[in-house]
């Protein structure tokens, strides 16, 4: 790895946790939160949560939790629940008020269950906030290798077969990962305004957001805002 790529990959290490709690803080000023409003974490964990203050009852749903549990942490209170993000025929239509979601897109699956997931985003909730890596940042946020998505495959293969011998799973979580573009994120959210995240002026991810109406049927709100995009540092 060039020095370049070295220096690159520190500076993002330091800038990381200012970046998400900036992330959060967007979260919570675009969606108005209010106190009590129920809210789906998609593939995350109460830790992101530290960095909202408006307090809040957030249900974090994982395919592999390993117990299921209810507390208050902090100013807010928790659910663990075991589920695909994919089908969560469990929870009804507009269960909650909003679905966020941090970097787990890229990580369900193929395509239809990229846009399996983006149906029970709409679904779940008249508000949504999906935050998904961009392919074209430099340092690729997974493997903190530079351009990994422009590797040859054979290239690509052989990093992950050296990864699934020395970290199984790090080396198929690698495997399974499938970062969108921005006309795929697009396509899945088209009722969605999208906002661009940017680190040294470089997009380093996507947001696809709505902020929609409550009271709606089956998910599909109305839009608080025509569709637009939101570009952010």
């Amino acid at each position: 790895m060039s020095l370049h790529s070295r220096i690159l990959r520190m500076m993002l290490k330091a800038v990381s946790p200012r970046a998400r709690a900036a992330r959060m803080k967007q979260f919570e000023q675009f969606m108005q939160l209010k106190p009590g409003q129920r809210i789906i974490d998609l593939g995350g964990s109460t830790k992101i949560w530290k960095f909202v203050d408006t307090p809040v009852n957030v249900t974090v749903v994982n395919l592999e939790s390993q117990r299921i549990d209810e507390f208050t942490y902090g100013a807010h209170h928790f659910t663990i629940a075991r589920g695909d993000a994919t089908d969560l025929a469990g929870f009804q239509d507009n269960s909650f008020d909003i679905v966020f979601s941090n970097s787990c897109i890229e990580h369900v699956g193929d395509s239809g269950k990229q846009a399996a997931f983006a149906r029970e985003v709409r679904r779940l909730a008249p508000s949504y906030y999906i935050q998904t890596p961009s392919i074209h940042f430099p340092i690729e946020a997974h493997t903190g290798l530079p351009f990994w998505w422009y590797y040859p495959e054979a290239v690509k293969q052989a990093f992950i077969r050296r990864w699934k011998k020395k970290r199984p799973a790090y080396g198929a979580m690698i495997a399974g990962t499938r970062v969108l573009s921005r006309s795929t994120l697009e396509s899945i959210f088209p009722d969605g305004e999208f906002r661009r995240e940017r680190v040294l002026g470089l997009v380093k991810s996507y947001t696809a957001c709505r902020r929609g109406v409550a009271g709606t049927e089956g998910g599909q709100a109305e839009t608080a805002s025509p569709a637009r995009e939101v570009s952010y540092s």
